[in-house]
């Protein structure tokens, strides 16, 4: 039997292991997937703990991810792109780390939400570890564009240069909240306003009646920014199919089998 592990502080909320169960079921494959606290100070030392008893591989969620991303002593493409890890796979090599984040995002617009990203304009704010994660998934479909807004307009600008060799010259652009201009196919909210209970400063001109505005936050309500997309004619989305299709990443990894995630995700809603 495989063991594999969520590390987090806090972690207690954790949806992952009940997702790691179902695809296990599903998929007919022997394994166990539990919680991990992981000292605050302690991430590391937790990590080389669960290898010692024959961990397999882990997920990491906040606030661990960068320190993941160190800890790995190889990377995805995705990966290095990202910054951050959230997907952990322990083998004779070593570690290595992957973000499955991005892909999940992506999945879950496409397949889930039925929304196509090829040619389409998308806005993405936020420019921290959620919204690095997101950028090259999002390239990889061939927006029309993909402006990335933030209060701190460098940080954006800063994944601008980054991406642009990995094909977004002329695709990527960067702006602060005040200067976003036009309407978008697909509106992402990546920033930790939600978990404030709070908005990010986004004109409502940005939606128009068709746009999905997905925020990467979920809750048992629909967030500040969901409800003041729908207020403003968009399709509103939360990021609960964004963690089950993160998940099926991740399984897929680990186990080189793709999980169904449909009725995972409709058993979770």
């Amino acid at each position: 039997m495989d063991h594999y592990c969520v590390f987090g502080n806090p972690i207690a909320h954790s949806k992952s292991p009940d997702i790691h169960a179902a695809f296990a079921a599903q998929t007919g494959q022997q394994l166990t997937y539990e919680k991990r606290l992981a000292p605050l100070d302690g991430f590391a030392a937790a990590v080389h703990a669960f290898i010692a008893e024959g961990g397999k591989g882990a997920n990491v969620t906040v606030p661990f991810k960068l320190e993941a991303y160190r800890l790995a002593n190889a990377l995805t493409v995705r990966a290095q792109a990202a910054g951050a890890v959230n997907t952990l796979l322990f083998d004779a090599h070593g570690i290595t780390g992957d973000n499955t984040d991005g892909a999940g995002l992506v999945a879950d617009i496409t397949a889930n939400a039925g929304v196509p990203i090829v040619g389409k304009r998308v806005l993405l704010l936020g420019a921290g570890g959620a919204a690095r994660g997101a950028v090259l998934p999002i390239l990889e479909h061939r927006p029309a564009a993909l402006v990335i807004a933030n209060r701190t307009v460098a940080a954006a600008q800063q994944l601008v240069q980054q991406f642009a060799a990995l094909g977004g010259a002329g695709i990527v652009s960067a702006c602060g909240f005040a200067e976003i201009t036009g309407s978008f196919d697909i509106v992402i909210n990546a920033t930790s306003a939600s978990l404030q209970a709070d908005l990010p400063p986004v004109p409502p001109t940005v939606f128009q009646p068709g746009t999905l505005a997905l925020d990467m936050m979920y809750g048992k309500e629909p967030t500040v920014f969901m409800r003041f997309a729908l207020e403003h004619g968009a399709t509103a989305r939360d990021g609960l199919g964004m963690l089950v299709e993160q998940a099926a990443e991740a399984f897929h990894g680990w186990r080189g089998v793709r999980p169904d995630t449909a009725p995972v995700l409709a058993n979770l809603r």
